[in-house]
């Protein structure tokens, strides 16, 4: 798995998203954000979700769901079975991780990539999903410099007291060490934190 020189996944089916704009510096790829989804919820497969990252989920749909006029992407989803669809090019910002914050910097759109996991905060994600995601991580590391291990987040990290994805669920542990090559493995934070502590002014100040 690796990415191309048009910012694609190769073997990825694409799926462009409308809802997709500039990075204020496309230079500045530096942060992971890992979420979780089901359409309706609780319940997979179907289109449900790729309508919605390419604003084509139907209006009555959208509406029963809660969903009316909203406007997101991601650049990857990974379904249950371990398949990628990708909605936007990495260079580009992708409408995933909304009202956000890391470590002093808000705004994570303008910076990360978001990888979507079709699933819920409850129910276990696949074996299939694991290895795609690790796959995919590593292809994101190798491609894109200003990533680091220690920059791969939750969204409920980016966004705590807002989200709660990919949640307790989620198995960081084998994640990351799926991930994690040495000199990489060394750096590999054993006890993820279930929200971001944000304590300066700048993430105090998106918080509001």
């Amino acid at each position: 798995m690796h990415v191309d020189a048009d910012h694609w996944l190769a073997g990825a089916r694409r799926r462009p998203s409308p809802h997709q704009d500039e990075r204020p510096n496309p230079q500045d790829i530096s942060l992971i954000v890992v979420h979780g989804i089901s359409l309706p919820p609780g319940r997979f497969g179907g289109e449900w979700i790729d309508q919605l990252f390419t604003g084509q989920l139907p209006e009555r749909t959208a509406a029963s769901l809660g969903l009316a006029g909203l406007r997101v992407s991601s650049h990857v989803l990974i379904d249950r079975r371990g398949r990628c669809a990708q909605y936007v090019p990495f260079h580009r910002r992708a409408w995933h991780a909304g009202q956000s914050c890391w470590q002093g910097r808000p705004n994570c759109n303008d910076y990360a990539i978001g990888i979507e996991l079709e699933g819920t905060d409850e129910r276990p994600y696949t074996q299939a999903q694991y290895r795609t995601l690790a796959r995919l991580t590593r292809a994101l590391l190798d491609a894109y410099p200003g990533l680091a291990p220690d920059a791969i987040v939750g969204h409920l990290e980016v966004a705590p007291g807002r989200k709660t994805d990919p949640g307790a669920s989620f198995d960081w542990q084998r994640y990351l060490l799926a991930v994690l090559r040495p000199p990489r493995r060394e750096r590999l934070r054993r006890n993820r934190p279930q929200a971001a502590v944000l304590g300066d002014e700048a993430c105090a100040a998106a918080a509001n």
